[in-house]
């Protein structure tokens, strides 16, 4: 115990403020909402998680056991009616919306799945909370693929227009538009003790960590491969993405939410939380890095795909740093370490929530 109490002191997550909460989470059987609804845990809130599926076998949700601490509710977002009644039930203070359909190639595949869970369940969770008039705060948490790109150098500041060439960073630019609109039309004025909503949305790079067994992810794709002594399969070797380590965008929405509990409105905007500038690396770089540690266990096939996808994304971040005094805590090289390390962990035959648990613990102490 009183090492979890010293590691929150060294973290800027202040655990006072969170205990007790009641707390929705869509989305929470993800790999993202999983390490989430872990970290919420730690902190003593009230937990309900909605999700229409575990979405992968093996999955971190069933492995970690994230259900044993919160109120696991199998829902769909597209489902009006349903999310109505679980809003008016429960009575969430705080709404983190993370579900979504996550993958760009699987986007081409079934754009209408895309487009109708990332677009209309997001209207759906808005359109729930305006009509049962839930006084809360919502975070909505899209990617870093809503921008319209432009293979920028400097990085996509908040301000820079919506976009998305394939439907999966379509639907997300989408979803930003439609957060700005709910704002505006119906959320403006926030002050959640008098009946109000407080609304922002949160963008961030790309994200590893241990428990990702998504499809066509690199990271789940080399560990796979490694596991199978298989070659893995590279589309675009040279395409540079902001890695970084699951927990720090995840420290970024838990900041952002604190400042909105002082309800100050200024802080219902977009935010960015993306890595410092010495993790833009490519893919082929991190394939370099990762199999240093593994001695050499990768091996790769290059098969370039005839699917669209951005050669460059960089995030600004300078805004969630001076706003709200934010800052990316771990390295590409640490990043990569834990990742290994988590993966290895379960290979063999590891207590995957204790680890879990363990990491964020880490992280917590990191300054």
């Amino acid at each position: 115990m009183e090492f979890w109490k010293s590691s929150l002191e060294k973290l800027v997550i202040n655990e006072k403020v969170w205990k007790g909460k009641t707390i929705l989470v869509t989305g929470h059987t993800g790999f993202k909402g999983s390490w989430l609804s872990l970290w919420l845990q730690k902190l003593g809130v009230n937990l309900i998680g909605y999700s229409k599926s575990i979405p992968t076998t093996p999955s971190l949700f069933e492995l970690a056991q994230v259900d044993e601490k919160m109120n696991s509710i199998i829902g769909d977002v597209c489902d009006l009616s349903n999310l109505q009644n679980i809003i008016k039930k429960y009575e969430p203070e705080i709404v983190i919306h993370m579900a979504a359909q996550s993958l760009v190639r699987k986007s081409y595949v079934n754009p209408l799945e895309t487009f109708s869970t990332n677009i209309m369940g997001t209207v759906n969770l808005f359109e729930a909370v305006r009509r049962t008039k839930n006084p809360c705060i919502i975070v909505n948490v899209t990617s870093d693929k809503c921008y319209e790109n432009v293979n920028k150098i400097q990085g996509y500041t908040e301000n820079d227009p919506m976009g998305g060439y394939d439907p999966y960073s379509s639907s997300k630019g989408c979803s930003e538009l439609i957060t700005t609109s709910f704002r505006n039309s119906f959320f403006q004025n926030t002050n959640t003790n008098e009946g109000q909503v407080s609304l922002a949305s949160v963008r961030a790079g790309n994200v590893i960590g241990g428990g990702d067994w998504s499809e066509d992810r690199l990271i789940p794709d080399i560990m796979k491969a490694v596991i199978k002594k298989k070659k893995i399969e590279i589309r675009n070797p040279n395409a540079i993405r902001p890695w970084q380590f699951v927990l720090e965008p995840l420290s970024g929405y838990l900041l952002l939410i604190e400042k909105l509990m002082e309800q100050d409105s200024k802080y219902c905007e977009g935010w960015n939380f993306g890595p410092n500038e010495r993790n833009l690396i490519s893919v082929s770089t991190l394939i370099n890095k990762i199999n240093q540690i593994l001695n050499g266990k990768i091996s790769v096939e290059y098969n370039k795909s005839n699917i669209y996808e951005e050669e460059k994304l960089i995030l600004n971040c300078d805004k969630a740093k001076s706003k709200l005094g934010w800052k990316p805590k771990m390295d590409i090289d640490l990043s990569i370490k834990w990742v290994v390390e988590w993966y290895n962990n379960y290979h063999n035959n590891g207590n995957v929530k204790d680890f879990t648990n363990k990491q964020i613990d880490e992280f917590s102490l990191l300054c």
